[in-house]
This record gives C-alpha cells, sequence and structure tokens, in this order.
C-alpha cells in the first residue's frame, strides 16, 4: 500500500500537521512519499519516509489552485492508494475538489486509519461527535483523507529517504497569496501551552474568574475556557477550547466545572493528561479524564492554592 502525505509549510517552516499524517501513514504500513509543494524543497525526512517529492512551482505559499493541479497530477502519475492531508482550512480549499474530479473515496475530519485487508478504513465523527462511524473504502481506486490535527503525535528522528522533483509548471489561480498580514490572537496563544488550567460554567458567575486567574499564575499554568464563558463575554475567544474555538494538546489540562459537551472535547481530547474537578459524576469529561475528582471546584481550588 503506498500513501502520499502532501506536507504544509508557512514562511518556509514546515507545519506539525505533516509530522502527524507521517505518523499516521506509517500506521497504514506501506512506503510513504511526502510531497512538498512550493518554490523551494524542505526538509521533511522524519523516520518512516521513504520518497520526499518536490512540486516545484512558482508561488512560495499555498494558493488553493496551484495546490489542487499539483496534487492532481501527483496522483495521476502515481496512483497512491491513500493520499493524507491535514484537515486543515488549507487542504478544506483544495482536497474535495480533488476528490470530486479524479473520483475518489473521500473523507474529512478523520482520527483513525488502519488498512483490513486490500481495504481501507478510516475513522471520522458525525452529528457534532454524538456518534463515530467506521467508512470503509475497498481497493481499486486512490482514497482521499483529511486527518484531524494533534491526533497523532509527531515524527520524529531523521531519515534518508530518496529525493525526486517534479516540475508543475505555470498555473492559472483564481486566489493569490499577496502578503501576510498578522491577525490579532488577544492575549495569549493556548495551543502552544503545556499547562492549560481550563474553567467552564461551573464557576458560576464572572467574579469568579479572577480566582482562578490568580491560581492558574501559581501554578504556572495558561488560563482556558469553555465557549460559555466567551458566549457570555466573560472572556476573550482567543482562550476559547473547543470545536469552534481552539484545538489543543497541553501536557496537563486541568478542567474545573467543565461538563464535557462533545464540541469542548473534540478540542481537547488529545491532552496527554487530562484532570476534571465536577460535582457531577456523570458529567462527560469524565469519559476522557485521566484522573477526576467529583467534588466542588471552589473547594478544590482553594486547596491547590494552599500547596503552591
Amino acid at each position: 500500500m503506498s500513501i502520499l502525505v502532501v506536507a504544509e509549510h508557512l514562511r518556509g517552516r514546515v507545519r506539525d500537521v505533516t509530522y502527524e499524517l507521517i505518523s499516521a501513514a506509517r500506521e497504514l504500513e506501506g512506503p510513504v512519499a511526502v510531497a512538498v509543494i512550493g518554490r523551494e524543497p524542505l526538509d521533511v525526512g522524519r523516520d518512516g519516509v521513504d520518497e520526499v517529492v518536490h512540486v516545484r512551482v512558482e508561488q512560495d505559499e499555498f494558493e488553493n489552485d496551484v495546490y489542487q493541479a499539483a496534487l492532481e497530477t501527483l496522483i495521476e502519475e502515481r496512483r497512491p492508494q491513500a493520499v493524507l492531508l491535514g484537515f486543515t482550512v488549507n487542504s478544506m480549499g483544495y482536497a474535495a475538489a480533488v476528490a470530486a474530479k479524479l473520483g475518489l473515496g473521500f473523507a474529512s475530519d478523520v482520527f483513525a486509519v488502519s488498512h483490513e485487508g486490500d481495504a481501507i478504513v478510516a475513522t471520522r465523527a458525525f452529528y457534532g461527535s454524538k456518534v463515530h462511524g467506521e467508512i470503509e473504502f475497498p481497493a481499486g481506486k486512490p482514497v482521499l483523507l483529511l486527518l484531524r490535527p494533534t491526533v497523532w503525535p509527531q515524527a520524529e528522528g531523521s531519515g534518508s529517504p530518496t529525493a525526486s522533483q517534479v516540475e508543475l509548471g505555470p498555473v492559472s489561480s483564481r486566489a493569490r497569496h499577496r502578503e501576510f498580514e498578522e491577525v490579532e490572537r488577544g492575549d495569549v496563544d493556548i495551543t502552544t501551552a503545556d499547562f492549560l488550567l481550563s474553567i467552564g460554567r461551573g464557576i458560576g458567575d464572572q467574579e469568579n474568574i479572577a480566582m482562578f486567574e490568580e491560581l492558574a499564575g501559581k501554578l504556572g499554568a495558561t488560563l482556558a475556557v469553555s465557549r460559555p464563558l466567551v458566549d457570555a463575554g466573560w472572556m476573550s475567544n482567543a482562550r476559547q477550547v473547543g470545536q469552534s474555538g481552539k484545538t489543543v494538546k497541553p501536557k496537563v489540562y486541568l478542567a474545573f466545572g467543565i461538563s464535557g459537551a462533545v464540541q469542548h472535547l473534540a478540542g481537547m481530547k488529545a491532552s496527554e493528561t487530562i484532570i476534571a474537578v465536577n460535582t457531577d459524576p456523570e458529567a462527560a469529561i469524565f469519559d476522557v479524564a485521566h484522573y477526576g475528582a467529583v467534588a466542588d471546584l471552589f473547594d478544590v481550588a482553594e486547596e491547590l492554592a494552599k500547596l503552591v
């Protein structure tokens, strides 16, 4: 089974999702080729990569029509059995069009892949993550999958892949990259934090936020919130974790008063260690937590504050 991974890069830096895709590709147990689309090649030769294909184009940065033309060329020339892309804003701009044009199997927001015999099985969520389903793609045509970021660990090590190059030539692009403009992230970037202290509806009133801000500072954590606090106007959406907020993967995720709606869990359940505090023993957050306390969150917060 041959697997093609499409690398994502920004301003000359390979994005983390690329190395996660390589880890997923290795689970399919076949030769792995990584395509780098751009003016210059980039180093993506991690362990498990057999070939790096530089698709040379005139553009330095992402343009959806260029990537679509490049991927169509690679698929038609190489006929990989699986094509893996990140479930990202960039990929959503062209991947479905490639699948539709070439008649490929397609699934997005995939968080598990495997093969059963010659078939590829992709697992994804439906109905707002209330249901998980397996989609089986029989052998015969390439399958194009968009994989959810942060689910797989990043591939590490330094491999020794072969290198090849494809000259794509000029591509007429309807949407052209002109320049970068920094978007205001708010007061913090929670996606880079190793330790998140996250609070939800259970804190009760807005004035109680200060207590948890102080506790986060003492613990060396970054304060995050669930959607109800943002909807109430109490906190910036820069701190929101969840499907409509940020996807995070800290080493520690400490949740106070968060029930665990499916949209919130989708944004944090890949955290290395999840600790939940909630008075409801049936709260969904306990289904993903590694450690939990059925207790009053204020009592637990006060005891933690005494220890630091």
